[in-house]
Parts: structure tokens; sequence; C-alpha cells
């Protein structure tokens, strides 16, 4: 009882999620009572189910890009060879974050062409910037003592990195992570100006059409997507730090 209390906006916004994403039309005559002017109240030329699907799967390809490329990148820039770019890397890391999504989609497509190559590229600039800092703050606040105390004990570099440094870490790069796929989650909508299929479609469509239902239906699961990555990073975080307080519970008392 105490675990689904605990859980309970992550239970709540999924059942929601889920609700919405398998039932909306069979809200259309709510919306039907609420937008009477509109014709058609009720998105109904791509199933909700596959627009979900999608924009999930622009949102983690594009995640797991800007996560494998951030996390090394703060790798790189904490090692004692790559510290004096540092503050290169975070001056070409927040150039690329200034650049509106719609500016580098309206770039990209002369030269790539519309689908999901160009809303890919769009979003990996807008989502590795939270993941390198999470990394390059969570790698440098490792105290120089720890790292003093695994050589100590015989590690090698690549044991302390993967044995103590990302583990240390891994908190505040979880962060990161989250920051950017929640970002990218909203972002991804925008995909649809170019040809990607996603919850976008919706709302674009209604907003070229002055249909309110449309853009209302497109961004509610937008924005219960968002509520649980959310949720659910929140919950990972939660897990990852009560082990963390444990292991250094237990090198004080040791």
């Amino acid at each position: 009882m105490k675990r689904l209390y605990r859980y309970r906006w992550l239970a709540a916004s999924s059942l929601l999620l889920l609700g919405f994403t398998f039932g909306m039309p069979l809200t259309a005559p709510l919306f039907a009572s609420a937008f009477p002017q509109l014709a058609r109240p009720m998105y109904l030329q791509d199933a909700f189910t596959t627009l979900v699907l999608a924009h999930l799967s622009i949102v983690l390809l594009s995640g797991a890009i800007a996560v494998l490329g951030g996390v090394a990148a703060g790798l790189l820039v904490t090692r004692p060879t790559g510290r004096p770019f540092r503050s290169s890397l975070e001056t070409v890391l927040a150039i690329s974050q200034s650049f509106p999504p719609v500016a580098v989609l309206a770039v990209a497509v002369p030269l790539i062409g519309f689908g999901e190559t160009p809303a890919l590229i769009a979003l990996v600039m807008y989502g590795v910037l939270p993941v390198a800092q999470g990394a390059m703050t969570g790698l440098s606040s490792i105290s120089p003592a720890i790292l003093e105390i695994a050589r100590g004990i015989g590690m090698n570099r690549w044991q302390i990195l993967y044995r103590v440094e990302l583990p240390l870490a891994a908190p505040v790069i979880l962060a990161g992570v989250r920051t950017s796929v929640v970002i990218n989650i909203g972002t991804a909508a925008i995909a649809s100006t170019v040809g990607a299929k996603t919850l976008g479609l919706p709302i674009i469509v209604g907003l070229s059409g002055f249909n309110t239902a449309y853009v209302i239906q497109g961004a509610l699961l937008v924005a219960l997507l968002a509520i649980v990555a959310d949720q659910l990073f929140d919950l990972l975080g939660q897990r990852w730090t009560p082990q963390a307080d444990s292991a250094l519970r237990g090198g004080g008392s040791a």
C-alpha cells in the first residue's frame, strides 16, 4: 500500500496516457459538444497509438545519440589531456542549442530532404547539451581522494572509470538525461513540419485548419508523455540515491 501511494503520480499519469492513447476516439462526443462549430472535432487521419509509438521512437533514437555523444564529450574533457578543451566544448554546445529547432529544420531540409533525418539532427543538437553538462559536472565533482584510494588498491584507469567514476557521477548524468528527454518529447512535435510522423501532426493540422480540438488532442498526449517520462526518471533517481547514500554511510563507518 505504501509503495502504491509512493508511485501514485506515475500510476495516475500512466493510466491517463494509456486511456487517451487507446480511447481518444471515445471522447468525440465531448469534443463535439465543446466545439460545435467544427465539422470534424476528432482527428482521424492517423491512429493515436501509431502517433504515440512514432513519437516515442524518434525521441528514443535522438535521446540515445545525445546520451552517447554527451557522455563521451563529458568523459573527453574531464580527462587530463582533454581539460583544456572544456571551455571550447561548452561554447560549441551552447551555440548548438541556441539555434531554434525550426531554424535547424529549415537549413537541413534543403540539404537532406524531408523525413525523420532532419528532425533527428535538430533533436540531437537540442538534447546533447544537458547530457554533456551533467557528465562534466558529475565527473568533475568526484573527490580526488576517492580516485587516489582507487589507484592505491591497484585499479587501472579503466577500472577506476567503470567502477568508481561513472557510478558516482551517474545521478548527475541521469539528471541531464532526464532534462534532455523531457525537452525533446515536446520539441519532437515540430518534426511533423518536415514529414516525420509524430504527435505534432494533429497539432499542425489543427493550427493550419483552425481546428482547436485537434491541437488539444495532440498537445494533451505530448504533455502526458512528458509527465510520464519525467516521473519514470524521478523514480530511477530515487532508486539510485539511496544506494549512493548507503555506500557513503558504509564507507564512513568503516
